[in-house]
């Protein structure tokens, strides 16, 4: 099961309550006050983690606590600080209150922490209150309470490339193909209904990618219809788009309309990813029809770049790995000579 979205409700812990006490030994029956103060409670922390992929975590743990800070001890003993809440989250997630929809935190790298709820402070011993004219205090803080939140939990996924198209263009065939994912395929028309992630491995170049398949869009997907632009999130951060069509035509489906509705629908969405490098698959070119069709698509769109495939007899397959990982690194090669901030 793959989980984008949820929502969260979170603790910090409550500081610890100041200590009341006075030294008392031998020959020292008035040693004055030694009461410590009690430790800050806990944070609620989002720490980045990349073997996560999905916030099914939090779907079925949506209640997050962090540890109270200990109370004051005497003999000038301060408590122990509560144990923060660490909330280990896949590299895309960003947090927001749910009350008023504000961003308040987006991790984006390994190891990366953000601080989501603060822990209260520990209230003070009555050492604290000592002075020359007040030598026995009784006085002592009581410690802040811990803040409190609800939060949305949203997933935009970082990977490679990004593998757009239609319903039954066969995303899910090449997805099981190139990656060692296996979405759900048959003979009947369906789209799946989870983005799925997979890994392209490159033994001889010692290399790997991230592809991330979405759920096939349809008209008016900008608008939230269908799977809509809940899905659509998932290629804003792809260094690549991988657009698949239907080269065959099926269920007298022309190839160009479909690719000028993918890129309207990608625009409407946000106009920035049709700036992103895209390549294009054209798949079922073991069918008939494929062959004319890709012709007349060529002189449509002279400038595309295609690579023709079949997922059915793995045609093009090798060929469209290693364009796909020479792309990748050319746009690698190019974010490090000019680092750009990552959106």
């Amino acid at each position: 099961m793959f989980i984008d979205e949820c929502t969260i409700k979170a603790r910090a812990g409550d500081g610890g309550r100041g200590c009341v006490s006075f030294r008392r030994e031998k020959f020292e029956p008035w040693g004055g006050p030694n009461g410590g103060d009690g430790g800050k409670g806990g944070d609620v922390v989002l720490r980045g983690d990349d073997d996560q992929n999905n916030l099914i975590d939090f779907k079925f743990k949506p209640h997050w606590n962090a540890e109270r800070g200990e109370h004051g001890l005497g003999k000038d003993c301060n408590g122990r600080e509560g144990r923060p809440a660490i909330l280990r989250v896949p590299l895309g997630t960003i947090a927001y209150r749910l009350d008023t929809g504000e961003k308040v935190a987006e991790v984006l790298e390994d190891g990366q922490e953000a601080v989501l709820l603060r822990g209260g402070k520990g209230g003070f011993g009555n050492t604290r209150f000592k002075s020359s004219i007040n030598r026995a205090p009784r006085k002592f803080g009581p410690g802040e309470p811990g803040e409190i939140g609800e939060y949305r939990l949203e997933l935009k996924s970082i990977a490679d490339v990004g593998l757009v198209g239609f319903p039954n263009a066969g995303k899910s065939s090449l997805t099981g193909i190139i990656t060692k994912a296996h979405p759900k395929v048959a003979a009947y028309p369906f789209t799946t209904l989870h983005p799925q992630i997979g890994v392209i491995e490159y033994p001889d170049d010692y290399e790997r990618l991230v592809l991330a398949d979405v759920p096939g869009l349809i008209a008016g997907a900008s608008e939230n219809r269908g799977l809509g632009h809940r899905f659509l999130r998932h290629i804003e951060r792809c260094a690549l788009l991988l657009i698949i069509l239907d080269m065959a035509g099926t269920d007298n489906r022309d190839p160009r309309d479909d690719y000028k509705q993918l890129l309207k629908e990608l625009e409407l969405y946000d106009p920035a990813l049709l700036k992103k490098p895209r390549l294009i698959a054209a798949n079922k070119m073991d069918e008939e029809a494929a062959a004319a069709n890709l012709k007349k698509f060529k002189t449509r769109y002279k400038t595309a770049e295609i690579v023709p495939i079949s997922c059915l007899s793995d045609e093009g397959i090798p060929k469209l790995k290693k364009e796909l990982l020479k792309r990748v690194r050319r746009l690698r090669a190019k974010q490090k000579k000019s680092p750009a901030k990552r959106t």
